[in-house]
């Protein structure tokens, strides 16, 4: 048995929960991996510390190229989100997901060593999410998922996690991209494999956000969808509505006890920021970076 050290994360038990979901070689020729656990816990502390790959402790952790590329491949292949996707799926069958979930953007500076690289025009940038095997000129977005916003050179998040704050699916774009319009690709990201075969689980039963997703296009994509929107109605669409008078229709319902839940969201993203890698982005691929937000969600599941 391998005893847990102070530069571990992964126990014994939930190492082997994603051992056997993990590569074990790059091609069917190629030698085998060796001393995997040793890699991918170099990779969670390099994010935990927020150090340089370079910086990592050769005695603990191998050569850090070694760390390196290996989490570089595992970023580019999927592998993470192969991971979560088989831990949601376990999940799920034991009832253990609740589908009343909350979404919301949180905004990381991203440090001078991830912002060297070319940018166009922030109207142009995509976001990443699910990778689905594409190649990296397909997956990685225009723009590496780094915008200007007014704290300068940034980066976001967008999770959507269940009602328990456990992610569920996570997106990367520019700092300055509005949570609104990226909503139907957080839903889109999420793919819940069912255990006894059959299409995978894509549809919440709710969706519970603030007002920044309040918008007609977002309610009216949440509606044919069949999922129940738990948003607050915006000031001046109330203001609108009111003006107009009996044309303006009827307030969208809005269930404020269900809203009180909202907030794990938020608190969510403390322990996402606790790792200073994610807090501060270093990476300049965003497939990297989002691998490792990935990761941080893999280990929240596995600590439930």
């Amino acid at each position: 048995m391998i005893t847990q050290q102070r530069h571990q994360v992964f126990t014994d038990e939930q190492w082997e929960k994603i051992e056997p979901l993990l590569p074990s070689s790059v091609g069917k020729r190629a030698r085998p991996f060796a001393n995997n656990r040793r890699i991918v816990e170099g990779i969670v502390y390099r994010y935990r510390a927020g150090i340089a790959w370079r910086d990592l402790p050769r005695e603990h952790f191998g050569p850090w190229q070694t760390v390196w590329k290996r989490h570089r491949r595992y970023a580019a292949d999927g592998t993470w989100d192969r991971v979560l996707a088989r831990i949601l799926s376990d999940a799920d069958a034991a009832g253990d997901i609740d589908w009343n979930i909350s979404i919301d953007g949180t905004i990381n500076r991203a440090h001078q060593h991830a912002t060297n690289t070319t940018r166009p025009d922030q109207d142009t940038q995509g976001a990443t999410s699910n990778y689905k095997n594409l190649p990296d000129s397909e997956c990685e977005p225009v723009g590496h998922g780094i915008g200007r916003s007014r704290g300068g050179l940034t980066t976001k998040i967008h999770p959507a996690v269940d009602g328990k704050g456990r992610p569920l699916a996570v997106v990367v774009t520019g700092g300055q991209r509005h949570d609104g319009v990226v909503l139907p690709q957080v839903l889109a990201d999420i793919r819940v494999p069912r255990a006894g075969g059959g299409r995978p689980r894509t549809r919440p039963d709710a969706v519970l956000a603030d007002r920044a997703y309040g918008s007609r296009g977002n309610r009216e994509y949440l509606r044919l969808r069949g999922i129940r929107a738990v948003i607050p109605e915006k000031k001046d669409q109330i203001a609108t509505r009111k003006r107009r008078g009996s044309k303006g229709g009827r307030p969208p319902a809005f269930d404020a006890a269900a809203y009180r839940n909202r907030n794990v969201v938020e608190r969510s993203f403390a322990y996402v920021k606790q790792w200073r890698g994610l807090a501060t982005r270093y990476d300049k691929l965003a497939i990297v970076y989002r691998a490792a937000v990935v990761i941080s969600a893999i280990l929240t599941w596995l600590r439930q």
